[in-house]
Formats: C-alpha cells, structure tokens, sequence
C-alpha cells in the first residue's frame, strides 16, 4: 500500500492498514481498498464481477442494506424516510454505528466487519438435482463470491430483524450485530442462519 493510499482513511477517522482478512479464501473477495466515503456511482455495474474487485467492502454491506424488502425501519424518525432508495441516510447510519462499535470494543469497526463477513460466510449449502421425474437435495461447496453475497445477506436480515419492533435505534442494532458477528457469538442471528444453512447441507450428504 502506498504512502498517499495510507493516509486515506474511512470517514476521516479509520485506518485500513491493519485490517486483515483471517479467512485466507476470501482475500481475493474482500476489497479493502482505502475509501474516505463508500459511494462509487454504480461503476461496477459494466463488468461482471467488478463488485469483488472495485467495490470497497463496506460499500456493499451499505448497499445491501439498501435492498427493499429487508429493513423497514425508519431512520432518525421521519416519516417517510425509510432506508430503500436513501442512501445518504443509511450512510450516515453505518458511519454511526461503527462509532458505536469503537467505542463499545476499542477496536477498528472495519475489521469488526470484516471478520463479522468471514464468520458468517457459510461453507456448504443445498441444491436441487432432477434426474427424469426425480429430484432430490444435495449438498455442495461454495464458491468464495458467493460465500462473500450470502455473508452480507446474512448480517442484513439479521439486522433488519431485530429492527422492527424495537426501541433500540438503527444504529444500534447495526453495532450490535456485527460486534456479535464479529465475536462468533451464537446470540447473532446471521451466526445462527450460517449454522442452520450447514447443518442442512450436513444432512443431505
């Protein structure tokens, strides 16, 4: 990494240097390229897979979070600002909650995500053969791109879960479950997801 790319820094306050990927098979699809604030217009979208290797991780973790269907929450209580199509709102959240998480852990919240990504990447999972008028589940590995997809998925669920119905804000729950995530913790619900999604693949060996 070069001097200039080092002093760059997320939201003007952490540091990529440190940051590692513990999870050896997911180098290649983790982008921990230095970004001050992770919005690239949708550049991406050209080249197939260009996710992987232009967009920073938090970047897609952000856009995720994006998705209709998953969370519904409000953001800093205006009627109708929900998360979908929002971006600078959810942004401005995520900026928060790694606030939130480096205060709570003393640690840099990106390597809180990153590691919260590797935890629950899930290794095996089912899919269905035909064979004539017969068909029946199998388990099969993972590709690391899509072992990356279904992590985010996975944090994203979890987080747009525990968000309704619950007097904690967004930011919180954003903070809460990744700093679970990031520790393995079986309290968080993506863990919990990534362990039914294996034991499932186990039993169609």
């Amino acid at each position: 990494m070069s001097q200039q790319e080092s002093s760059v820094r997320l939201f003007n306050s952490w540091s990529f240097d440190d940051v590692e990927v513990r999870d050896w098979t997911l180098e290649r699809y983790i982008n921990l390229k230095p970004v001050i604030l992770p919005h690239s217009c949708g550049r991406h979208e050209k080249k197939t897979f260009w996710k992987s290797q232009k967009v920073s991780i938090i970047e897609r973790f952000i856009n995720r979070l994006l998705s209709p269907g998953f969370i519904g929450t409000k953001i800093k209580g205006k009627k109708s600002s929900y998360n979908q199509g929002k971006k600078n709102h959810v942004i401005k959240a995520v900026k928060n909650a790694f606030i939130l998480i480096n205060l709570r852990t003393d640690q840099n919240p990106i390597q809180v995500l990153v590691d919260a990504i590797c935890n629950t990447a899930p290794r095996e999972e089912v899919t269905k053969i035909a064979m004539g008028g017969i068909s029946y589940s199998s388990a099969v590995d993972i590709a690391p791109q899509r072992r990356v997809d279904l992590a985010i998925k996975y944090l994203v669920q979890a987080i747009g879960t525990s968000s309704h119905s619950n007097i904690k804000s967004f930011e919180e729950n954003i903070a809460k479950e990744l700093v679970l995530t990031g520790q393995n913790s079986q309290e968080s619900r993506a863990i919990r997801k990534k362990d039914e999604v294996e034991r499932i693949a186990l039993s169609a060996r």
